[in-house]
């Protein structure tokens, strides 16, 4: 292997400041056979970062399902999970946080996490076609919360507004456990004919390798290892780090990829996100088994006299690296010309499985590809974890102790403004939901978003979720709620789920009681994706979300869905549709209040199980579902979730300005009835004239169905009591939030 002799060793001093361990060190000497210089060191820090090695988590990560007779590769060997929907096209998507750029400056994180998302979608070779959102916050009347929060949803719309896709679904939670670190999960989805996919590799030895896109400058150095400790006090000195974004650039980019793809020249292509030309270098380079030279003298700058180091850990936007078949690179630099992007060749590919790095023909780095990336040289952990003292403590919660308010209707009025439950509507309204024209949503919501695909009759289903709450209180029950919840959105939308990518956000993978929340929730995910078949696709971890005090966030390991709805009349809207039409339950109606906005809100208990669930029985409700749906005798379904059933009804009828008339069951508690959020529960209307033929139905399936009431014109009756009308609850449920951020 080469060496660059002339720089001067680095020092473990050095190596400790950049993030990487002492035993971490010795081992890069032992790779390189020498003591690396700081450019070399800062290679192997940002590459063994977490973000980038997924040191502490990648054993575990691989005990989850990976493969599937839909899934055309297989979890981590492109830039995004690609799925076969049929009639020769495919759907490649992908989620990744960008909570630690955010906490910091909100508008430019959140903004450039949309933009990395949508890199690799199209890296692919496909185009991004929607975009969805999972976000967390801390206390809505702390004013640091409202800044975050207006910072976040104005980089997400601004972005996802001026690239032109648009955002059609998402969740939003507020709780002060986020307060200093909140998260911001973003999700692309995109479409490609299969057998026009790229892949990110490099070969061919002599090949060209060209930086394409945006110019190079300072911001985002070291974003990667930034993204891999803990937020503190002093997180403000790593403003550098947080990239800055040009959505307009992006749209050039995205356009003459696609062009590019189809000269033929492409022999592979990578975004360069976390840890830039070091990245892209090498992860294709280990992917091909080759290696590369290259010119950093040669990448297009923003500032003068950037030093090597800068120049390859720059997580600048908008670019990306191609490696071009030899002889064509006419045809490619044309279309770039055309776009007027830069498109500038840096380097060439090598047989020798190093890479190489030069400034003004002096070598100033020098590493085997291989060595530096995940599944290569990358080291691998398993950290201790034990049980933490707060979950034994959660199964001591007593039903019986907690006394039923008089007033249930108040208890409705309190859930209605909880800013988890309330309208999302001050936030939604500010992305662009109908660019493009494939969201059918819009206007007849359902609890998945539902987007066409041109060309075809079928139409695809789309969500994240995540409790959060659920998991803390029990990691392995709380992540398979995640996934089923997912499932249940995109069953009562009419589709069939398909596969899954995760957003993994947890703490310092260091604190035993930290892992050992990811450890239950990875093998409860996989348990859920098994059965309902809907394997991972790949997606991103994100350990180190603490907050100052020293504790964790909750553990949000966030699930994007995608499902396929074979025709657009299979298509199931949430919205009441006629008054008269029957309200049933399909499910259990359960004794449980664990963990519900209800028992937070109104009795201020947190310290709880899960709530009720049983995965064998998820899935045969959701298999009951769909038959009546394809079976056509339903006029709409809407999943039990936060709030309970109340809540469910509430929205269903708000969505119509219809009403409700219902009767509790005596043998249950009425709060429970009302509040509860055990799962496994559907609400669906049926016109009387079908009501035999659902019922038909639904005694072929083993699951819990029950009639509890009829859609009325506009108001709400619960037990005979008048609520009042479906406007008065609107007005509240749109307002809530607004109200909060203007206090």
């Amino acid at each position: 292997m080469s060496t660059a002799a002339h720089l001067e060793p680095s020092t473990l001093e050095q190596a400790k400041q950049l993030g990487l361990l002492p035993e971490e060190y010795e081992k890069i000497k032992q790779i390189l056979g020498r003591t690396p210089n700081f450019n070399e060191l800062s290679i192997y820090a940002v590459m063994w970062s977490e973000h980038c090695s997924y040191k502490n988590s990648i054993k575990w990560l691989k005990t989850l399902p990976r493969k599937g007779k839909q899934l055309l590769v297989e979890a981590g060997e492109e830039n995004a999970g690609l799925v076969d929907l049929g009639e020769g096209l495919a759907c490649a998507f992908k989620i990744e946080s960008h909570n630690h750029p955010s906490a910091l400056e909100p508008y430019q994180g959140a903004a450039t996490g949309v933009g990395g998302i949508h890199r690799d979608i199209f890296t692919m070779g496909a185009r991004p076609i929607c975009a969805l959102n999972s976000l967390r916050f801390g206390d809505p009347e702390n004013d640091r919360t409202k800044y975050l929060v207006r910072g976040v949803v104005k980089g997400i719309g601004d972005y996802g507004n001026c690239f032109g896709v648009p955002t059609v679904a998402g969740e939003v939670y507020f709780d002060s456990i986020y307060q200093t670190n909140p998260l911001v999960n973003a999700m692309s989805v995109g479409i490609v004919k299969i057998g026009e996919t790229v892949s990110a590799i490099s070969e061919g030895a002599g090949n060209p390798v060209y930086i394409v896109g945006s110019a190079t400058g300072k911001d985002g150095i070291h974003g990667a290892a930034f993204a891999s400790k803990d937020i503190t006090e002093d997180s403000a000195k790593d403003l550098p780090s947080v990239q800055v974004g040009d959505p307009f650039q992006e749209k050039l980019l995205l356009e003459a990829s696609l062009e590019v793809i189809k000269t033929g020249a492409v022999v592979g292509m990578q975004d360069m996100g976390a840890a830039g030309i070091t990245c892209s270098t090498s992860e294709m380079s280990a992917k091909g088994k080759c290696g590369m030279k290259i010119w950093l003298d040669k990448v297009p700058t923003r500032q003068q006299n950037m030093k090597p180091w800068e120049i390859l850990l720059s997580e600048s936007q908008e670019r990306m690296l191609i490696v071009v078949r030899k002889g064509m690179e006419a045809e490619v630099e044309k279309v770039f010309s055309k776009w007027d992007l830069n498109c500038v060749m840096i380097g060439e590919v090598t047989d020798n499985g190093v890479l190489n790095y030069y400034m003004d023909n002096q070598l100033v780095a020098s590493a085997p590809a291989e060595s530096l990336v995940l599944g290569g040289g990358a080291p691998v952990y398993e950290r201790e974890y034990k049980e933490p003292a707060y979950f034994a403590a959660n199964k001591k919660f007593d039903l019986n102790a907690v006394e039923q308010p008089e007033e249930l209707k108040e208890v409705g009025k309190l859930l209605t403004k909880q800013l988890n439950i309330a309208s999302k509507r001050w936030i939604f309204e500010q992305y662009d939901s109908m660019v493009g024209i494939a969201n059918t949503s819009t206007n007849c919501p359902s609890d998945a978003a539902v987007v066409r695909l041109e060309g075809t009759k079928k139409l695809l289903a789309v969500t994240v979720d995540c409790n959060s709450r659920y998991v803390w209180a029990d990691p392995m029950t709380g992540a398979q709620i995640a996934v089923a919840e997912a499932a249940r959105n995109i069953v009562c939308s009419g589709g069939i789920p398909s596969a899954i990518t995760n957003c993994l956000n947890f703490g310092n993978p260091y604190l035993p009681e930290v892992y050992w929340q990811f450890v239950n929730a990875i093998q409860g995910m996989s348990k859920a994706c098994e059965a309902f078949d809907t394997p991972v696709t790949g997606g991103n971890v994100s350990f180190y979300n603490q907050s100052t005090e020293g504790g964790a966030v909750y553990p949000t390991p966030t699930i994007g869905m995608i499902g396929v709805i074979e025709e657009k009349d299979l298509v199931m809207t949430l919205n009441f549709k006629k008054s008269g039409d029957k309200i049933y339950v399909i499910g259990e109606m359960k004794d449980d209040i664990s963990s519900s906005e209800y028992l937070k809100a109104y009795h201020e208990i947190t310290a709880s199980p899960a709530p009720y669930f049983d995965l064998a029985t998820e899935v045969k409700v959701q298999e009951a579902v769909k038959e009546v749906i394809y079976e056509q005798v339903v006029q709409s379904a809407h999943d039990i979730s936060e709030g309970g059933l109340f809540i469910t009804l509430l929205e269903s009828a708000m969505a119509s300005r219809k009403g409700f008339e219902i009767e509790t069951d005596p043998d249950l508690r009425k709060d429970a009835f009302l509040f509860g959020e055990a799962q496994s529960r559907v609400v669906v209307t049926v016109k009387p004239e079908k009501e035999d033929a659902f019922i038909e139905i639904m005694s072929r399936h083993e699951v819990d169905f029950s009639n509890i009431g009829v859609v009325t014109s506009a108001m709400i009756y619960i037990d005979k009591d008048r609520w009042g009308s479906i406007g008065t609850w609107k007005d509240s449920y749109d307002s809530a939030l607004e109200n909060a951020l203007n206090k």
